[in-house]
């Protein structure tokens, strides 16, 4: 069995429950990150906006998790993008790619049935340093 390690996001509250999945996880090097959206995990709501405010949000809680493992957004290799609505590609993308000014990771974005009203999910690998 490979030799892993959780990562928790720092600003979940105790008592917040999440699904049956753990929201990074570092194997052998690597760094997995969950799905993220634009969660408030102080309050434990959903900060639902513009796409361009979610992705913001969604993107500040994928850098909180890589910033709990030790990574930074230079340590991202892959990313995979759910869009409620692939319309608002261009309104997204021109948010996300402000995080990644050097070479820019690999990437997949779809469109997907999202819930709770969310516009975007993000899940990221990297390479722990």
């Amino acid at each position: 069995m490979a030799n892993k390690i959780q990562i928790q996001h720092p600003d979940v509250q105790e008592g917040f429950k999440t699904g049956a999945y753990s929201p990074a996880i570092i194997c052998e090097g690597w760094l997995y990150v969950s799905g993220q959206t634009a969660v408030d995990y102080v309050n434990g709501v959903y900060r639902l906006g513009t796409i361009e405010e979610e992705t913001h949000w969604t993107m500040q809680n994928v850098g909180r998790l890589l910033e709990a493992a030790g990574c930074s957004w230079d340590d991202v290799v892959k990313t995979t993008v759910h869009l409620a609505d692939i319309a608002d590609f261009a309104a997204y993308n021109s948010v996300y790619a402000t995080y990644f000014p050097g070479i820019k990771p690999a990437r997949t974005t779809v469109q997907s049935g999202l819930r709770n009203g969310i516009k975007i999910e993000i899940d990221v690998v990297a390479k722990v340093p």
